[in-house]
C-alpha cells in the first residue's frame, strides 16, 4: 500500500485530493496545525464507516514553520509522495500579513524539502505553484515557459518556492515537481475568497440574512476551473517517469462580472445595472434594493488584471484537461450555499 502525506489537508485541495488517494488505496497521512478551533469539517467524512483504529487515514501535529514537527512526520510516517499544499493562501491577506507569508508559503516550502532530503526518503514531492506567480502577464496565454512577474507578498513567496523545489530537483536528484494551478473553486472554498464569498452572500441575501455584496474590481479576469477535477493532476504529475513542472488550467477566462452574473442567473434572481466601474452596483429588478456594489477596499494595492493558462502540456502528457464549465462550477456553489443556509434555517427554527 502507497503512503502520502498532505501538508494543508484540511483545506480545499488538501480534502479532495485526500479523497482521491484513499480511492486509490493509499494510506493518507495529514499534517495539521493545533488551532482553538476543531477546523477538520472538510475531511470530516472521510473517517466515518471506521474504526478510529482502522481509518486509513492519520493526522499528525506540525507545522511548516516548524522543522522539527517536520522531520518527525516523516520519520513517522515515511511516504511515498509528499504534496505540500499549505500556505498562507489568501493573496489579498497577503498585504497585511507579508512576514508571516513570506515564512509559511516560501521558508516553510525550504524547511520542508531539506527535511525530506535530509531523510534520505525517496519520496516523491510536489509543489502547490500558483498563477499568480504571472502576475502583470508578459504574454497571454500563460505557458510553463512564461516569465513570472509576481504582484503580491503571496505571489513573490510562491515564486521562492517554485525555483526551491526545481532547485532541489536538480542539485540533489531529488523527484520534485510544480504544479502552476490556476484559480480553482469549488463548495469547500473558503467564504473569504471571491467565487464562494459571491455564493455564500447571495444565498444569505435571497435567505433574507444578509442584505448586500460587496466587492472589488469586477472586471478582473481569471482562468477558473473545479478544484475536485484539479487534484487529479497533481496525483498524476507525480506518476511520470521523470519529474516535470505542469501548468493546470482550463484554457478559458472570465471576469468576476461574469461569475456574479451566472450566479445571479442559476438563482433566477432579475436584475439591472447601474454606474461604473467603482460606482457600479446591481439592483433586484423584483425588490428595488441594492444587492451587489463595488468596494475599493477589496482593491489590491497591485492588481493582476488577466490570468489565463494554457493546459496544452498537461493534456499531452498527463492526459488531463479540465471538464467543468464555469457556469457549471456556479450552479454546483450556488446550489450547495442555498442548500446549507436553507438546513442552517431549519434547524434554528
Amino acid at each position: 500500500m502507497k503512503k502520502a502525506l498532505i501538508t494543508g489537508i484540511t483545506g480545499q485541495d488538501g480534502s479532495y485530493l485526500a479523497e482521491l488517494l484513499l480511492e486509490k488505496g493509499y494510506e493518507v497521512h495529514g499534517l495539521v496545525r493545533r488551532s482553538s478551533t476543531f477546523n477538520r469539517g472538510r475531511i470530516e467524512h472521510l473517517f466515518h464507516g471506521y474504526k478510529e483504529t482502522e481509518a486509513p487515514i492519520f493526522l499528525h501535529y506540525g507545522d511548516l514553520g516548524d522543522s522539527s514537527s517536520l522531520v518527525r512526520i516523516l520519520a513517522e510516517t515515511k511516504p511515498d509522495e509528499v504534496y505540500n499544499l499549505a500556505a498562507q493562501s489568501h493573496v489579498g491577506i497577503s498585504f497585511d500579513v507579508p512576514e508571516y507569508t513570506g515564512d509559511i508559503t516560501g521558508i516553510g516550502t525550504a524547511r520542508l524539502l531539506e527535511a525530506l532530503r535530509s531523510s534520505g526518503l525517496q519520496s516523491r514531492f510536489y509543489q502547490a505553484s500558483s498563477s499568480e506567480l504571472f502576475g502583470k502577464v508578459f504574454e497571454v496565454p500563460q505557458t510553463e515557459n512564461t516569465p513570472f512577474y509576481p504582484r503580491s507578498p503571496y505571489a513573490c513567496a510562491k515564486a521562492y518556492a517554485f525555483y526551491l523545489t526545481k532547485n532541489y530537483r536538480e542539485a540533489y536528484n531529488m523527484y520534485a515537481v510544480n504544479g502552476i494551478l490556476f484559480n480553482h473553486e469549488s463548495p469547500r472554498r473558503g467564504k473569504n475568497f471571491v467565487t464562494r464569498k459571491i455564493t455564500y452572500t447571495l444565498a444569505n441575501i435571497l435567505a433574507g440574512n444578509a442584505h448586500c455584496l460587496y466587492l472589488g474590481n469586477l472586471d478582473a479576469k481569471r482562468d477558473w476551473g473545479y478544484a475536485k477535477e484539479y487534484v487529479e493532476a497533481m496525483w498524476k504529475m507525480l506518476q511520470l517517469d521523470e519529474p516535470e513542472d505542469f501548468l493546470i488550467a482550463t484554457g478559458k477566462t472570465a471576469t468576476v462580472r461574469e461569475f456574479l452574473e451566472l450566479c445571479l442567473d442559476h438563482v433566477q434572481v432579475s436584475y439591472e445595472k447601474q454606474g461604473e466601474g467603482r460606482d457600479e452596483i446591481y439592483i433586484d429588478t423584483n425588490t428595488g434594493k441594492t444587492i451587489v456594489a463595488v468596494d475599493t477596499h477589496y482593491y489590491r494595492p497591485a492588481e493582476v488584471d488577466i490570468l489565463l493558462g494554457d493546459p496544452s502540456k498537461a493534456k499531452e502528457k498527463l492526459g488531463w484537461e479540465a471538464r467543468s464549465s464555469l457556469k457549471d462550477l456556479a450552479a454546483v456553489m450556488m446550489d450547495h450555499d442555498m442548500k446549507i443556509i436553507h438546513s442552517a434555517a431549519l434547524n434554528d427554527g
